[in-house]
């Protein structure tokens, strides 16, 4: 009996081991299926204008009687802030600085020549984009009045800007997306498989730049997404 037993328990044990190896090869190929994906990276990219700007102008004036220099930049800063009214420009959106330099505190300084140097600078931030093109382009009319604005490329240079982000950002995730998808389903064809599920995806962050170095008003939002997709054949 005990010889009986032991044959049988040795082929129960015989019969489940052949079992185990023919589904080896089965459960191998369904844990391979899950290790093939695929990455691929979706591109969107959107032209926008610009919805903010701050534009400073910049006025200055050098002499040796202070005073009179005062009354200058006065009636300079006056004609300026006519001219952005008329343009559509409200009170509230322009904000003024003045600053003065003497050189006689400059220690190495010789030249005694319009000892007082006045520099003025109101600055314009507003939404209102169109409009302050529109006054850039009508400079001349400034220039006719005697009013000279001091233009400098590094400093108090106009800055357009683009806050509505939030607002475009749902609809270029999906956009990307699909071109990410679209990439992948390609690829997957080409490899004789079929696209499955998204692995893992992430969002990259957004970039907004000027579309050229001539309009700074006109912006390039960019936004690159990275997903990963399984494949079967």
């Amino acid at each position: 009996m005990e010889n009986k037993g032991s044959f049988y328990s040795g082929a129960f044990i015989m019969a489940g081991l052949i079992v185990l190896g023919l589904m080896l090869p089965l459960t191998a190929k369904v844990v391979r299926s899950f290790e093939r994906t695929v990455a691929v990276k979706g591109l969107c990219e959107m032209e926008v204008k610009a919805d903010k700007v701050i534009w400073p102008l910049v006025i200055k004036v050098a002499g040796d009687d202070l005073q009179s220099l005062y009354a200058q930049v006065n009636a300079k800063n006056k004609i300026l802030a006519d001219f952005l009214a008329n343009g559509g420009i409200r009170p509230e959106e322009i904000s003024t600085t003045m600053t003065s330099s003497d050189k006689m505190t400059l220690e190495y300084n010789n030249d005694r020549a319009n000892r007082y140097i006045l520099t003025s600078i109101m600055t314009v931030c507003t939404d209102k984009v169109d409009e302050v093109l529109a006054l850039q382009a009508r400079q001349s009319e400034l220039l006719a009045k005697g009013v000279l604005l001091i233009q400098d490329d590094w400093n108090n240079k106009t800055i357009f800007s683009f806050e509505g982000l939030n607002d475009i950002k749902p609809g270029m995730i999906e956009k990307a997306t699909a071109n990410a998808r679209a990439s992948a389903e390609k690829f997957a064809q080409d490899s004789n498989s079929r696209l499955g599920k998204i692995k893992n995806a992430s969002q990259g962050s957004f970039s907004i730049t000027d579309r050229d170095a001539n309009t700074p008003s006109i912006k390039t939002v960019r936004v690159v997404t990275s997903v990963s997709y399984y494949l079967s054949n």
